[in-house]
């Protein structure tokens, strides 16, 4: 266009701008022509014609005083351009409006601050714990920031921060100072039914994955309660829920009761904290969980440093009142660490850690503990499993779980001077030979690897003992010897004969179990040293040691040793015995040294298994009981999958024994026998015909009367089994009875309360409606035929 033009067209455009409303009116003037039908839909998706409207709305015209007076007259405008209601027109001011803040925070920064972000984000720092002033002032229940006002504010803000997608330092700073009032909103609509929950995460996430790492840990640790980096809402005001599916900020007067405001500060706590691990479960590829966890590891240990080091104020006489309130605010921070730590284990730990250097700060920060305070007193036990469970991590990615390069050497090499420390300090004499060894292994870069680290590797990654890596050397580091499973002799801090005297103490030493010998009488005098040495680590007081030996017992039944085999008594007396351990990685190496052993000797065996199922041990809790039946259960199953066909062959005193335990008094004993009643008809297949009918009034009287929902569930569970088992042979091997399975999943449907036997039950009728129109409408097939005429 010609200058002339340019000029009165850019005047004509400024005084327009400069008027009442004329931020609108510009806007739906350049905009104009394109509302809509498809026009519209088009011109949403020309962000460069938005663009071009946010430039002249953030360019000051010529005309105007001053820069500030311009900003003060146009930014009301322009923040009310996210409200327009047209929804033909809204996404395109919306675009406008975004743009323009954007734009205007880059070039002038301290008026966007004071004009545009300020106003946008006030009904949010309006109830922050920062405006002391104008919340003391104010009578409990007042609505401090309306339902309106409320979600207009949380949908403006997602609308320009995380849709407009600029992380500059100004929109962070700004965004950081309501975080903590968008976390309890978050919170708040967790536990109860609001649209903010949404947008409120959407917002929390944006800033934690733009900001810098370090920032976004410590606005978790604010979030958290340990920290004071992000403004939380105020004491004195509470969300509530609003009347139109929102919430509103009102508020109320301080709890004069102390056991009502301590229950409800607890209460508060725990709803953050599940809020707070339920946020960062979506954080895990970005590897912001794995870093915060790794930081309230540490933080635990420098509690238990200060602890230590410090005296008990309460206990010391002559304390200040300065001082006990400063040693309680230290106990609450200790207690509300351990609440994290234990949500974030409960909750994505399986998960948290992407790459080798977390996994080596998580490891640093348990070794660091064990340096600091080695495992004593009453959770003694608990922080000597957490450092197995944290060297046998460290021995598995030098046993193999992962392909190392020279550079994650570089990265465990950290770990060498803590495991040095630990090898000299701590008490128990395993560790400190499994720690010296990590370190000779990393050292070399697993080049040299004892034995200690490949069955701690093998105990980690549920290795067969004897399947680990292979060493340079060409011998399996896991592979059990005939000597003992730990570390060669050139490895071990003491002297062969003070290990012998070790080994002694503990064959003497070692209390003999409620429910079977000790194991100097299960280790038999004629076994060779080896697998005496296995027989009596199978009841060592350490878990990982126990399971390890556990598995190397297994390993030789599976190798068909035959000085293992003609000790099969002594063995099964052995799994079973530690099937009644409550710690999963020894019963679960149990179960699994039972069911081999059981498919190479099952005449004898399953007898015994058997009886053991229908009847407890004696001089066991009832509850101890019924979770020994439960693994049992899991061993008759095993062994049922490795017979396959030739299960017909057992298949009376099997189903016999789940039929009994389906009428057990316990309702999880009945559940187990129920689940494991449906796999066994499953592989049974035609040969079910002869008990179907049993099995059948079984399921339906326990679907229809029995009292626990999960007893009803896993009858109905029995049915999908045995029809997803079947598949189009259900037909002909349930004639008699599919009737009666239909209309018992009929009634299921529409009478059962619990919703999950509900969805077991429109499962079954998805596999009978499936079978029934294979049947009825089999698939038809071109054939070609030659017929030759006389």
């Amino acid at each position: 266009a010609p200058a002339w033009l340019r000029r009165l067209c850019g005047r004509l455009l400024s005084e327009r701008l400069l008027r009442p409303n004329g931020v609108q009116a510009i806007v739906r003037g350049v905009l104009e022509g394109t509302g809509g039908g498809t026009g519209a839909e088009a011109a949403a998706l020309d962000w460069r014609k938005c663009d071009a409207v946010a430039k002249i709305l953030a360019s000051c015209p010529q005309q105007c005083l001053s820069l500030e007076d311009y900003y003060r007259q146009v930014c009301p405008q322009i923040l009310n351009l996210l409200h327009i209601q047209d929804k033909v027109a809204a996404q395109q001011f919306q675009r406008v409006a975004a743009t323009t803040v954007l734009t205007m925070a880059r070039e002038h920064p301290q008026l966007a601050e004071r004009h545009l972000l300020q106003p946008l984000l006030s009904p949010l720092l309006r109830c922050s714990e920062a405006e002391e002033l104008a919340v003391e002032d104010m009578t409990e229940g007042t609505i401090l920031v309306p339902e309106t006002e409320l979600g207009s504010c949380v949908e403006d803000v997602l609308k320009v921060y995380v849709v407009g997608n600029d992380s500059s330092s100004l929109l962070l700073g700004s965004l950081q100072s309501v975080l903590g009032v968008v976390f309890s909103l978050y919170s708040f609509a967790k536990q109860n039914v609001s649209y903010l929950r949404s947008p409120c995460q959407e917002i929390l996430l944006w800033f934690l994955e733009k900001a810098e790492r370090e920032r976004s840990l410590a606005v978790l640790e604010g979030l958290a309660g340990l920290g004071s980096t992000v403004p939380t809402l105020h004491p004195r005001c509470r969300v509530c829920a609003g009347s139109e599916g929102g919430a509103v900020v009102a508020v109320e007067d301080t709890v004069s009761d102390e056991d009502e405001a301590l229950y409800q500060k607890i209460s508060s706590e725990q709803c953050h904290v599940q809020s707070l691990v339920e946020l960062l479960s979506h954080c895990q590829k970005s590897g912001l969980a794995g870093d915060f966890f790794i930081r309230c590891l540490k933080e635990l240990t420098q509690v238990a440093a200060e602890d230590k080091a410090a005296p008990d104020p309460a206990v010391e006489p002559g304390g200040s009142l300065l001082e006990l309130e400063q040693d309680q605010a230290k106990q609450e921070r200790k207690l509300l660490v351990l609440q994290l730590v234990a949500a974030l284990c409960e909750n994505i730990s399986d998960t948290v850690f992407t790459d080798i250097v977390q996994v080596q700060e998580f490891v640093a920060a348990v070794l660091q503990r064990a340096c600091v305070s080695p495992a004593q007193g009453p959770g003694a036990a608990a922080e000597a499993q957490t450092l197995a469970m944290a060297m046998g991590l460290v021995a598995a990615l030098l046993g193999g779980a992962v392909q190392l390069q020279s550079s994650d050497f570089s990265v465990l090499k950290r770990l060498v001077p803590l495991l040095d420390e630990l090898s000299h300090t701590y008490p128990e004499p395993l560790t400190q030979e499994l720690a010296s060894d990590l370190r000779i292994a990393i050292c070399t870069h697993g080049a040299c690897a004892p034995g200690t680290v490949g069955t701690a590797a093998d105990g980690v990654l549920g290795r067969k003992p004897g399947m680990g890596a292979q060493s340079p050397a060409g011998i399996p580091t896991g592979a059990p010897s005939p000597r003992s499973s730990r570390a060669p002799p050139q490895h071990r801090h003491s002297s062969p004969s003070v290990h012998g005297e070790r080994s002694t103490e503990q064959i003497t030493d070692h209390k003999p179990s409620a429910t079977g010998p000790t194991p100097a009488s299960c280790a038999n005098s004629l076994a060779p040293a080896g697998l005496q040495e296995l027989l009596v680590s199978a009841y060592d007081p350490q878990p990982p040691a126990r399971a390890a030996a556990l598995r190397h017992l297994a390993s030789l039944v599976t190798q068909r040793d035959p000085e293992a085999l003609r000790l099969q008594e002594k063995l099964l007396q052995v799994f079973l015995e530690n099937v009644q351990h409550e710690d999963s990685f020894v019963y679960l190496s149990a179960i699994q040294g039972v069911a081999l052993l059981s498919s190479e000797y099952l005449e004898q065996i399953l007898p015994v298994l058997l009886a053991r199922y229908e009847c407890p041990v004696q001089g066991t809790e009832d509850a101890m009981a019924t979770i020994t039946r439960m693994k049992l259960g899991e061993v008759l199953m095993r062994v049922t999958r490795a017979l396959g066909d030739m299960v017909f062959q057992h298949w009376e005193p099997l189903i016999r024994t789940f039929l009994r335990g389906a009428r057990d008094p316990d309702g999880a004993l009945r559940a187990s026998s129920l689940s494991n009643l449906g796999e066994l008809c499953q592989h049974l297949g035609f040969q079910l015909g002869s008990i179907v009918q049993e099995v059948t009034c079984c399921v339906t009287a326990i679907a229809r009367m029995d009292p626990k929902a999960e007893v009803r569930r896993a009858a109905v569970h029995v049915v999908v089994l045995l029809l997803r088992g079947l598949s189009e042979k259900a037909t002909e091997v349930l004639r008699d009875v599919l009737r009666d399975l239909y209309r018992l999943l009929k009634h299921v449907v529409t009478a059962e309360r619990d919703g999950a036997t509900v969805l077991h039950a429109q499962l079954a009728l998805e596999e009978l409606d499936t079978v029934m129109r294979s049947v009825l409408f089999p698939p038809q097939t071109l054939e070609k035929k030659i017929v030759v005429l006389p």
